[in-house]
């Protein structure tokens, strides 16, 4: 399940956040993740949730955004979305399109609480 060790990705990255921010409180961290990445959600969200529990981070959420993934056509520049992998352009029937979106997976934000005591440590909104 490579899905724990990108948890682990993520969790190392708020942690290198946290060392740039002492007595920062972080609750919560976006990730998007793209349609044909091959990362499953449900076992992002299930390993985040097991490496999360009972650390210095717990209770930090993740929230993840799916991305679809979308074609643009070679020939006319259509954009469009490509469900069950079909990638021909509707607007103008060529075959030769490429990939534009679908295939992410960014961190896309670390939500942070100030810290009233050390008002320095917030502001952390990526």
């Amino acid at each position: 399940m490579h899905e724990l060790s990108i948890a682990s990705a993520i969790l190392d990255r708020v942690a290198a956040e946290a060392e740039r921010h002492p007595g920062a409180h972080f609750t919560k961290v976006g990730v998007r993740i793209g349609e044909i990445s091959g990362i499953d959600p449900d076992a992002l969200s299930f390993g985040f949730e097991c490496l999360v529990k009972d650390s210095e981070f717990d209770p930090l959420v993740l929230e993840i955004e799916f991305c679809p993934r979308i074609q643009r056509c070679l020939a006319c520049a259509n954009e469009f979305p490509a469900p069950n992998s079909m990638t021909g352009c509707p607007k103008c029937g060529d075959a030769h399109t490429t990939c534009i979106a679908g295939e992410e997976l960014d961190i896309a934000f670390i939500e942070v609480e100030e810290d009233v005591e050390h008002p320095e440590a917030g502001g952390v909104n990526r």
